[in-house]
């Protein structure tokens, strides 16, 4: 078959190149801006501030204006640690504990909580996943009053009442916020509280993506409940797992409103986090250069077991 003579040269190579980066050029002038907007956003409110924060550490700093400021190198990471109260260490020790009793512990029951809703015969699935959201979008201060009041000291304290003046399980009223061990389980159950319901809710989205073959086929080997869970739905879930765990990890570690709201740091700053105590060398102490260092040690803390746990993670191969 002969082609036709049209008297218009084939467009070539070149014109083909050149057509597609005049597009790649036009795509990238539409997104530009949303880009700028981004980075700027990102320099202004994430960048500037940690090396601000990072350059404090190193300062004796004042807020007042004109205030020298004078470099003082080390001293701040120095006195942090050489606090004869021990502050920072029982901070970081209590900052490790809170993600070493929280993590587990809420990411169990997340799932756990998601699979018994995803059974096929619950019904009302919707009302179930808001019940369980309802804590998160939930003021901070409120949870905090209600915590107080359910673990108040005395005979009215809803839990001292229960326990103690009704069924007399207890000899006497427990002044749950004056001990420490007491304190912090209070704390723990209020951040567990206020958050189990987002893990519940990213699980739900993530189990309609795993096919109810594996399920039957399971069954009809003779695998029941409980083995289907560990073997299918839990390694099934691992991508998600991984998100999952190190979002509880750096919730676990930024602990300011479980402590600020219900016990303030006391007794005698045995529950201080990280986060507290920073907030309360800065804007109570007005120590800002020794706030700016505990800041910086745990910035470092969180990013190297968050990077740990994304490698550890991403090394892994999933079903």
């Amino acid at each position: 078959m002969s082609i036709p003579m049209t008297g218009q040269p084939l467009p070539g190579p070149n014109h083909r190149a050149g057509s597609k980066m005049t597009k790649g050029l036009k795509q990238w002038m539409m997104v530009l801006p949303f880009i700028f907007l981004g980075v700027a956003g990102t320099a202004v409110f994430v960048i500037y501030p940690m090396i601000r924060n990072i350059l404090i550490s190193f300062q004796d700093y004042s807020v007042m204006p004109g205030a020298a400021n004078p470099f003082v190198g080390f001293d701040n990471y120095v006195s942090a640690f050489t606090d004869p109260n021990n502050k920072v260490l029982m901070a970081i020790r209590n900052t490790f504990l809170n993600v070493a009793v929280t993590v587990p512990i809420n990411w169990l029951l997340a799932i756990v909580f998601a699979v018994l809703i995803n059974l096929h015969f619950v019904k009302h699935k919707i009302m179930f996943r808001t019940v369980y959201y309802l804590p998160i979008i939930t003021s901070w201060i409120v949870v905090a009053f209600l915590f107080r009041f359910l673990f108040a000291g005395g005979e009215y304290g809803l839990i001292n009442y229960i326990f103690y003046k009704q069924l007399g399980l207890f000899g006497e009223p427990i002044n749950f916020l004056s001990n420490y061990w007491s304190a912090m389980v209070v704390i723990w159950l209020f951040h567990i509280w206020k958050t189990v319901g987002w893990g519940v809710v990213i699980y739900l989205a993530a189990l309609q993506g795993i096919s109810k073959e594996y399920y039957e086929a399971a069954a009809i080997d003779g695998a029941n409940g409980i083995k289907q869970f560990w073997s299918i739905t839990v390694p099934m879930l691992g991508p998600v797992t991984a998100f999952v765990l190190i979002n509880l990890i750096n919730g676990a570690f930024n602990f300011f409103p479980q402590v600020y709201f219900i016990t303030r740091g006391g007794p005698m700053d045995q529950t201080q986090t990280l986060p507290s105590l920073m907030y309360m060398q800065a804007f109570k102490n007005f120590n800002f250069g020794y706030a700016s260092a505990v800041a910086v040690m745990m910035g470092i803390a969180v990013f190297l077991l968050t990077y740990t746990q994304m490698k550890k993670f991403g090394n892994q191969r999933f079903l």
